[in-house]
């Protein structure tokens, strides 16, 4: 399934700015990052339990904000861009 996560992380301290680089590492390890704070994830359910378990570890809960859009399997015809593509389409092959 495709999911969307975003991010607002409060970083108006040092503590707020390791939690911000930490939630963006955890979510390069699922997904492309398509803007600052927004990463499209092509994961199973397993992936997506363990993800917000990740997640849940870093964030504080009465600063931070993550959402996850569930754009589920058909998640082609639900996302229409403007503009530049930032990074790899998910589901491509990427050849190193």
């Amino acid at each position: 399934m495709m999911v969307l996560v975003t991010y607002d992380v409060d970083f108006t301290d040092s503590k707020g700015a390791k939690r911000l680089h930490k939630v963006a590492k955890i979510c390069e390890n699922y997904g492309v990052r398509v803007q600052n704070s927004v990463f499209e994830m092509l994961i199973d359910s397993a992936q997506l339990i363990e993800l917000k378990v990740n997640l849940e570890k870093i964030i504080d809960k009465e600063a931070d904000s993550i959402r996850i859009y569930h754009l589920g399997k058909k998640w082609e015809r639900k996302i229409d861009v403007i503009g530049i593509e930032k990074g790899i389409q998910q589901g491509d092959t990427l050849i190193l």
